[in-house]
């Protein structure tokens, strides 16, 4: 599937730049701007960074539950709270286009 239509970027592309930063170390801070910067490309309008993110996030989970010691308690905690912001920022947005 097409993640960023600026520069026709797929979310496999995306997933396998991602597991080449895990491999080489598992507990670096991946963001979108190092993704893009790894495939030669640059955020244009940046409107599919949101989706960069959860990527990112899934890739990383998915990455840590495959290895030998599974998920450790601080990503499982950062996990949790980034469900829980995900829950809010849904329900506020919700809001705010129901309304």
């Amino acid at each position: 599937m097409i993640t960023c239509h600026c520069n026709y970027i797929t979310d496999k592309e995306i997933e396998g730049v991602v597991l080449g930063f895990l491999r080489e170390d598992p507990w670096q801070l991946v963001v979108p701007n190092k993704v893009y910067h790894e495939m030669g490309k640059r955020g244009r309008c940046c409107g599919c960074f949101p989706s960069v993110v959860d990527i990112i996030v899934r890739t990383t989970i998915e990455f840590h539950r495959e290895s030998e010691g599974g998920i450790p308690d601080g990503l499982g905690r950062v996990i949790s709270r980034l469900e829980e912001l995900r829950t809010r920022l849904t329900e506020a947005r919700n809001r705010v286009f129901v309304a």
